[in-house]
This record gives C-alpha cells, sequence and structure tokens, in this order.
C-alpha cells in the first residue's frame, strides 16, 4: 500500500554512497529521513556542522510520507491529556513547542514555494457521548493560550454534536518538503545516503562508531554526534521500547463528486474520524483516516473496511483511490522525548514519542536537538525532555503497557502449537512446536516461510492481513512477507525458515 504522498511521484534520490574502503566520517550522524531528521540536518549544516543522513530505505519512507499532512496546534484531545497528567506549566511549553515547530515550517515552505493550504482544524464530537471530551478540550486550550472557539454546527455530512475549532491551521503534501530539504542539506555540502540501514552505535575512542549495512556489506562510520530520528530508537539504551505504545493507523484517499469538506477534522473520541481534503494533479480527495490499533495485536480488516463504508454512506459516490497505513508512538507520559538517549551522554540523541502529530512537534524536536548541540536552549524545552523526573507521573501506564507486552509474549510462543490450518491468499499464520515455528503466508500467489521470531526482543510476529505484513506485539517491529525488515526497534530482518 502506498500513500497518497508518495504514489506516482518522481522522487529524487540521493547518489551520494558509502565507501567501504576509504570509510566514512562527520560531525554529526543523523540516522532517518523523516521530518524529524531532515530539519535537523539542514539546521546543523546551516551553522558550518559536516552532516551525514543515513536513510534505511528512502527519504520519507516511513511516518513522515504517510502522515495526514496536518500540521495543527489543536490535536484532538492531547492537550487534555497533557493537562490532566502534567499541569499547566508542561502543558504550555508543550504548545508554545509545537508553535515554534509550526511557525519553522510554515516560513520554510512560504520561501520554498511548498503548497501549503490554510484551513481551520476542528476537534468535535461525533455523537452526544463525546460533547463533554470536546467541550474539555476547549478549556484546556484557551489555558495553553490557544484561541480557540466553540462551534455548534458545521457544513459537514456526517454526524456532528460541536466542535472546538481553531482558525487558520495548516495542511499540505509532506514529500516537497522533504524533497527540498534534501536539496538544500546537499547545497549545504551535507550528504545524504538511501539504502543505509545502521545497525549498531558503539563509543570508540571519544567519537561513535556506526555499524551500516550498504548494498549487502557492513561498513563503519565514524561521527562525533548521532541522532536517532528514526521513529523509535534502534538502540535500546534508555528503555525508549517500554516508555512508548506502537500504534498503527490507516490513511484512505477518495474522489468524490462535488464539493468536498474543508476544514481538518478529527473525532474527539473512538473510533477515530480525521478528515481533510488534498489537492492533486487530477482534482481533489477525499483523505479519511482512523482504524487505529496496537501494532501486531489486531486485525483491522474490519475496522478498515468499515471505514470505508462510513465515507462512502456520508459522501455519497466516493471512490477509493490510495490507501495507507502509518506508524506512530504514544508515550506512556503524554509528552514526546527528545534529548540525550542516556541522562548525561550528549553524544547519542532521540526523538520519539509524537502521538501522532509528529509535524510540528517533530520540527520542535529538531530544533530543540540543534540547539543541544550547539549549545542554545529553548525556553519551552522541558516539554520535550527524553529524562525529567515528570515521567513518574506515566509508571502506572508503562507498567499497563509492559505487563501486556509480558502476555504478548507468552501468548505468541504458547499459542501457534494448537494452529494447524495452511494460509490462503493473503493470509499468513504462525505454527509448530517452539523448537520449530514457522511463519508461513501466501502473496500474490508466492509462499513465503520465515522464523517468526522477532530479532529485537524474541516476540513472535501476528500477520497483518490489511499491510500484508509480519508485525511483532511487542515493540512494534514490523517486516515483509519475506521477512525483510519494514520499521521499528529490530536491525535486521526475519530469518529464512527450512
Amino acid at each position: 500500500m502506498t500513500s497518497l504522498w508518495l504514489a506516482d511521484r518522481n522522487r529524487p534520490s540521493s547518489n551520494t554512497e558509502l565507501s567501504a574502503e576509504a570509510g566514512s566520517s562527520a560531525d554529526v550522524v543523523v540516522v532517518g529521513a523523516g521530518i524529524v531528521g531532515l530539519v535537523t540536518a539542514v539546521q546543523l549544516a546551516r551553522a558550518g556542522i559536516d552532516v551525514l543522513v543515513l536513510e534505511a530505505r528512502h527519504i520519507g519512507a516511513v511516518t513522515t510520507g504517510n502522515t495526514t499532512g496536518k500540521i495543527s496546534l489543536l490535536q484532538g484531545t492531547t492537550l487534555s491529556k497533557i493537562a490532566a497528567r502534567h499541569g499547566p506549566a508542561i502543558l504550555r511549553d508543550y504548545v508554545r513547542g509545537n508553535r515554534a515547530g509550526q511557525d519553522w515550517l510554515l516560513e520554510y515552505c512560504a520561501a520554498n514555494d511548498i503548497p501549503v493550504q490554510r484551513e481551520d482544524s476542528y476537534t468535535y464530537a461525533q455523537s452526544a457521548e463525546e460533547v463533554p471530551a470536546a467541550r474539555r478540550e476547549l478549556q484546556v486550550c484557551r489555558r495553553a493560550g490557544l484561541p480557540v472557539e466553540w462551534r455548534p454546527t458545521a457544513d459537514v455530512p456526517f454526524p456532528y454534536h460541536g466542535g472546538v475549532a481553531l482558525d487558520q491551521q495548516a495542511q499540505f503534501d509532506p514529500m516537497p518538503l522533504l524533497d527540498r530539504l534534501a536539496a538544500e542539506l546537499t547545497e549545504l555540502g551535507g550528504r545524504v545516503v538511501e539504502c543505509a540501514r545502521v545497525l549498531r552505535v558503539r563509543h570508540r575512542h571519544a567519537r561513535l562508531q556506526l555499524t551500516v549495512r550498504n548494498d549487502d556489506e557492513e561498513i563503519d562510520v565514524k561521527a562525533g554526534r548521532c541522532v536517532l530520528a528514526t521513529g523509535i530508537p534502534i538502540l535500546d539504551r534508555g528503555g525508549f521500547f517500554a516508555r512508548v505504545k506502537p500504534d498503527r493507523s490507516y490513511g484512505l484517499a477518495f474522489k468524490v463528486p462535488g464539493q468536498i469538506t474543508r476544514p481538518m477534522l478529527i473525532s474527539a473520541g473512538s473510533p477515530t474520524r480525521s478528515i481533510r481534503y488534498a489537492p492533486t494533479a487530477d482534482g481533489e480527495r477525499l483523505v479519511v483516516s482512523g482504524a487505529g490499533h496496537t501494532v501486531g495485536r489486531n486485525d483491522a480488516t474490519g475496522d478498515v473496511d468499515e471505514l470505508i463504508a462510513w465515507t462512502q454512506s456520508h459522501f455519497p459516490g466516493a471512490v477509493l483511490t490510495d490507501r495507507w497505513s502509518a506508524q506512530d508512538y504514544t508515550p506512556v507520559d503524554y509528552t514526546p522525548y527528545v534529548g540525550p538517549i542516556l541522562p548525561g551522554d550528549n553524544n547519542i540523541f532521540v526523538a520519539t514519542g509524537f502521538n501522532k502529530w509528529g509535524l510540528a512537534a517533530g520540527t520542535a524536536a529538531a530544533m530543540l536537538i540543534t540547539g543541544s548541540i550547539l549549545g542554545q536552549q529553548l525556553p519551552w524545552a522541558h516539554a520535550f525532555a527524553s529524562w525529567n523526573p515528570r515521567e513518574f507521573s506515566g509508571l502506572p501506564t508503562a507498567l499497563r503497557a509492559n505487563a501486556e507486552v509480558a502476555v504478548e509474549l507468552a501468548r505468541g510462543w504458547a499459542a501457534p502449537v494448537v494452529r494447524r490450518r495452511s494460509p490462503g491468499e493473503d493470509d499468513g499464520v504462525v505454527a509448530g512446536p517452539p523448537w520449530h515455528l514457522q511463519a508461513h503466508c501466501v502473496v500474490d500467489g508466492v509462499e513465503h516461510r520465515v522464523s517468526p521470531v522477532c530479532p529485537h526482543l524474541g516476540g513472535i510476529v501476528n500477520w497483518n492481513r490489511v499491510d500484508r505484513s509480519w508485525d511483532c506485539p511487542l515493540h512494534g517491529s514490523r517486516f515483509a512477507p519475506d521477512g525483510t525488515l519494514l520499521e521499528g526497534p529490530a536491525t535486521r530482518g526475519l530469518t529464512a525458515s527450512e
């Protein structure tokens, strides 16, 4: 499945290569070429820092290229959750950081002729039961200094019971932004290498040594500092895999007769309905997303089918043109983790936990990391800190989440013993005794058999019918039918099975 933003585009590719003979080095190596990685790289390069970006797949391949493209300070019911957990100071600083990230993005897009649509943003109640949650978000947004208002009605064709609105937010196709950032980085003397997967990072003689797989060979890259802009850190140092929950959601694009709803909307409750329009070369599209679930633990087929049916019932004549999915990470205390991977380690930086709002917040993260490397402190940094005593407020949530992980680990090893069926087309099954588990799937008439043991921490993968992938229910690593690594904290794929 390919997103609306990635489909049918002429993608410029990097022409930089790594050399095993000569070796490679940089002042700062950024791992990941999404919005966090490329904004960080450009800001550092502007300051005269030698920057190398290593991307395991291609620019925008993972979260940024599959986002809904909303750049909004009104983020569903996120601010209510932050206020309940942390209080007014952290709430205000979180909004200040997002506003700084939003401003930077919009100024960059304006300066580089990148199309952006300015539209109002709504968090709305799709039933009477959701009105209190939407009203609560209204009050919290006002306390945070956002000029929101309550709008009892809206020009939409689906159930609407009132909502909080914030005027003049923004939406766009994120790929022209990433392409321009990569081009500017190259102009500034920086480098971007695609198909270069970082496997390990080690401290060696006051510098860092990264082991990178590029063109089927392993190459050592030396760096003064490293930024892990990989969605979830690929290093287990800091235990971030236990501090965030991996969530997957699905995007749908439709060609719709007549006028498409103009504002950006997201429901205050479940099931999530996230709605926007998107200009394309072939006319506008209606973009609807939702059907979210914890990675590897649910079969989302029914939820995606229901989302399609909901759209077509409220937008008669809507024809599905694109469908895709995206993965993001929910932090246990509802605020992102940005900063050193370990307390006091100013050589390796991480950015994770954007809870599906990573465009403004991810740009804010890039600003924070750049500031830390250049010795500059931003006044709202406290709300994004990777290590902070406030995180104890999320301890009960973390304990519950990790108890669920333990249950999934045990179930994964025990359940396959009783599975005997063979998979049909576009289906997959894990079966066999614990000493010879096998993941067997059939995709496009081709059979694949691989080990179902996730190389990260030994979880047993489950088949995702919608994405046609093997997904780990522990920490969200995902693999293609043949075992090739797609994303997650794992750094290598599933092994072949005999």
